[in-house]
């Protein structure tokens, strides 16, 4: 009979420098475990990660033993949480928002607070500054996924988003995400 398969997920943030995703990844191996999901970045020349690892028990806690180590060896902070997978109680459809304005404070505050208000999931979102090709204006633009409640009536709710990008002077688009 297999064993149960545990889940433990790994946030990592330290200054960047080539080898670090060889090295998390090689201890995870010798552990025994398995990387179910990463998101990972270099932010202002921090590198960050985020990795959400499955495995039995006793090799999710040999694996957490070599945290410390880990930490001092690559110089990162690292933070191991055991979890168990997610459970909807409802099914949810995965939308894609793209919004890009001018780069303002509270663009990312108000596309959260919207999508709160509306019991919507955020699961996924970058976000970047550039400047605007001819004019060199700061521009900022959002790409996120949310999971949105199938009986939400989806026409409804993009339009009112819609009005709502409007009023912030955001140019946003709302369509399904493409398997």
């Amino acid at each position: 009979m297999p064993s149960k398969k545990n889940h433990l997920v790994i946030s990592a943030l330290g200054k960047d420098r080539p080898g670090i995703v060889d090295r998390l990844t090689r201890a995870i191996l010798d552990a025994e475990c398995n990387i179910l999901d990463t998101r990972m970045a270099v932010l202002s020349g921090d590198f960050a990660i985020l990795m959400a690892i499955e495995a039995p028990w006793d090799k999710l806690a040999r694996l957490e033993g070599q945290l410390p180590e880990l930490e001092k060896e690559l110089g990162l902070t690292i933070v191991a949480d055991r979890t168990e997978p997610s459970e909807t109680a409802q099914p949810l459809l995965p939308y894609g928002v793209d919004v890009v304005a001018l780069d303002q404070p509270g663009i990312v505050h108000n596309l959260a607070a919207f999508f709160s208000a509306r019991n919507i999931n955020i699961e996924d979102m970058t976000t970047s500054s550039y400047a605007a090709a001819h004019t060199g204006a700061p521009m900022f633009a959002v790409r996120m996924t949310v999971g949105i409640p199938a009986n939400v009536h989806i026409a409804a709710l993009r339009e009112e988003f819609m009005d709502f990008c409007d009023q912030l002077n955001l140019d946003a688009v709302l369509e399904p995400v493409k398997g």
